[in-house]
């Protein structure tokens, strides 16, 4: 389990005094820039003004990423070439144009990435208490099968066939689990 995703850790003092120290660390390399939350967002009139309180216009209702809906807002160019916050807010000089940024839905797509489902089922109580039992479940298993049986990399081609392979390896592993019952 990642550390900012532990309960124990996020509770630590040491934990938290350090991620600050760090924080601090790189915010005096180089100046912080504008991010969405300095924008105001009005979600009931979909409207969107700048830090230097310039109207931004929006550009996409429904721009998709990663499964999640967003309203995107767009600068304009006009104001953004003129302004004195456009160090902070913008990399590059404004060419084409102004700042861009997005906000979330309030309806997103329901679909949840396979990534963000296994972490959530991970950082739950009872996946901690199954993850942990993997070491003594699953992982001589395979150890069995590589180092005892050889089997580093199937020699067999076709999907069919690793298949087959791959299911003899684990009926011998089976078997010799069968017979150390028995006896």
């Amino acid at each position: 389990m990642k550390a900012s995703r532990n309960p124990l850790f996020t509770q630590s003092a040491t934990y938290t005094q350090e991620k600050e120290k760090n924080r601090r660390k790189r915010s005096k390399i180089k100046q912080r820039r504008f991010v969405p939350a300095d924008f105001n967002f009005d979600k009931k009139t979909l409207t969107c003004t700048c830090p230097a309180q310039q109207p931004m216009w929006l550009s996409s209702k429904n721009n998709k990423i990663k499964d999640k809906l967003y309203y995107r807002f767009e600068g304009y160019l006009k104001h953004c070439r003129s302004c004195s916050l456009r160090k902070q807010c913008m990399q590059k000089e404004v060419k084409t144009h102004g700042r861009q940024v997005v906000f979330q839905h309030d309806k997103s797509i329901q679909k949840q990435n396979f990534t963000d489902r296994m972490k959530d089922k991970i950082d739950s109580p009872f996946g901690r208490r199954e993850y942990s039992k993997r070491l003594g479940t699953i992982e001589p298993v395979f150890g069995n099968i590589t180092s005892n049986k050889g089997m580093n990399y199937f020699t067999l081609r076709g999907q069919k066939k690793v298949n087959a392979q791959w299911q003899m390896f684990c009926l011998v592993h089976n078997i010799e689990k069968l017979r150390h019952s028995l006896c």
